[in-house]
């Protein structure tokens, strides 16, 4: 993988325009080439959309009229949004989407990811300022559609654009090296109704801009990308980002009283309001180097936690239990390491990966918390990996993650740890199922195939994926840069309607 990313809120540099107004992850918003109608742009911070208002002729020929919301960015960078058109619309033309662009002026150079009103979606560019916008050479045409997703990343001097629907995985439509785009130039949203007597509009959410890192980012030197805490509707990948921080924290639960998600950072676990607010450490008593591998029993009662003891094999991550509520941690497994990774639906055994007796290779292990042996459920052979294992509601199976097909896929087994069958196949490699409380779907995080089959690195271009439980084709939910910590561990909500994770943001101290 040649970049990784995070998160810009805000703009980098100072601008000479007129700020009137903070518009979300924006500070900028103007209408471009002195529509006939004026434009704007309107966020809503409870459900962090925005609705874009925009006239004028066209984003054509030599010169532009459109309402623009943006800011001023950089170096390299991607940006993505959902994008549908709303209200009455009197031109097919009418064209949304995000933009690339030197400067205000009329007849600037540009490149955009453009949806049109009739499903049109296209990459367009003016090279050079005053020059006639050049004919599309790189289109798809989706009729009967007025919603998309689009994306225009930049590398250099290389922007290219992809777009989606809703469930598919992004596809590349074009690239275009632009050589007189400045290091600095405008990115944001916009929208023209092609028709200078009538405003267009437009819904946009889920928008994300994220900045590259080199390939080769080490955060114990330059300390660790920002991240964002958000929730999820997985039907309609509608996301909420509800925390942020210049540092890193990971792997949320949905608390049993649907009011509250638990994440670790520093060590330590808190909770915080799903809503979002202040947050509150949740007292795990000595254990203060707790790792992302934690989570909560069906019946809600107790939390296991993988706590590092100081000099023991493998950091001496060591599984312990203790009641929701907090308190005094109870040791479960001895031998280190040990990461938490599920609960038994009888509320007294859990689910761990370990390893053992030397072997190089990590396995499954179950364990009743009352006392007893602990049982291994899988012999991985050299070169293999599982992880990520969790039991369905109804106890008939374990879920889990591993690579004994040569990709990493999702597959399941029999609690015994018998009649072992893949669930997943495709070429990506597929981390951490999560079984929703209806037993009715799975999420997991999909990585690139280029990533190692046997790691899940942080700072990645990843996707969450959904499929239904009895089997079926995934879905992509969401488009995101996270991996190590996003999704580690179970993030259903009690409804079975959200869920939550981890995305990295770009901001550091």
């Amino acid at each position: 993988m040649k970049l990784f990313f995070a998160f810009v809120l805000f703009c980098i540099g100072n601008i000479g325009f007129g700020q009137t107004d903070t518009y979300g992850i924006f500070e900028y918003n103007k209408d471009i080439g002195n529509p006939k109608k004026a434009g704007g742009a309107q966020y809503d911070p409870n459900s962090q959309t925005f609705t874009l208002n925009g006239g004028g002729y066209n984003i054509w020929f030599e010169r532009d009229e459109f309402n623009y919301v943006f800011n001023q960015i950089e170096g390299d960078f991607i940006i993505t949004a959902n994008f549908q058109f709303i209200g009455e619309g009197n031109d097919p033309h009418s064209k949304v989407g995000l933009m690339i662009r030197e400067a205000e002026a009329e007849n600037a150079a540009h490149v955009s990811a453009v949806l049109h009103r009739d499903g049109l979606t296209v990459m367009q560019s003016r090279e050079l300022k005053g020059d006639f916008m050049r004919d599309p050479q790189d289109e798809i045409f989706a009729p009967k559609t007025n919603y998309g997703i689009l994306q225009l990343e930049r590398s250099g001097e290389e922007i290219i654009m992809r777009a989606a629907h809703f469930g598919e995985s992004l596809q590349t439509i074009g690239s275009r090296k632009v050589d007189n785009l400045q290091n600095s130039v405008l990115v944001g949203l916009f929208i023209t109704s092609h028709d200078e007597n009538h405003l267009g509009q437009a819904k946009v959410w889920n928008v994300r801009i994220d900045k590259p890192v080199l390939e080769d980012f080490n955060p114990n030197v330059s300390g660790y990308i920002g991240c964002r805490l958000e929730t999820m509707n997985v039907l309609n990948g509608k996301r909420i980002v509800i925390y942020e921080k210049n540092d890193r924290f990971e792997a949320p639960n949905w608390m049993p009283d649907e009011k509250n998600l638990l994440f670790n950072m520093d060590g330590l676990l808190y909770t915080i309001p799903v809503e979002g607010g202040q947050i509150s450490q949740l007292s795990t008593g000595f254990a203060n180097r707790n790792n992302n591998d934690h989570g909560i029993s069906f019946d809600g009662k107790l939390l296991a936690i993988s706590h590092h003891r100081e000099g023991l094999p493998g950091g001496g991550s060591t599984v312990y239990v203790l009641p929701i509520e907090g308190g005094t941690p109870q040791l479960i497994t001895e031998e280190t390491p040990s990461y938490w990774h599920g609960w038994a639906p009888n509320n007294e055994e859990i689910l761990y990966v370990a390893t053992r007796k030397g072997k190089p290779t990590y396995d499954i292990y179950k364990k009743n918390i009352k006392g007893g042996e602990e049982i291994a459920l899988t012999n991985t052979k050299e070169g293999e990996h599982v992880d990520g294992s969790e039991y369905s509601p109804d106890g008939k199976y374990i879920y889990y993650n591993g690579s004994a097909s040569g990709t990493m896929q999702i597959w399941h087994m029999k609690p015994d740890g018998s009649g072992k069958e893949q669930v997943t196949f495709d070429a990506n490699n597929d981390w951490f199922p999560h079984i929703s409380p209806d037993g009715k779907w799975i999420a997991y995080i999909s990585f690139p195939s280029d990533i190692p089959v046997n790691s899940h690195p942080s700072y990645k271009r990843v996707t969450l994926n959904l499929i239904p439980a009895e089997g079926g084709p995934p879905r992509v939910i969401a488009y995101l840069y996270g991996g190590q910590g996003t999704i580690n561990v179970p993030s259903w909500s009690p409804d079975s309607k959200h869920i939550s994770f981890v995305s990295n943001s770009g901001k550091r101290d």
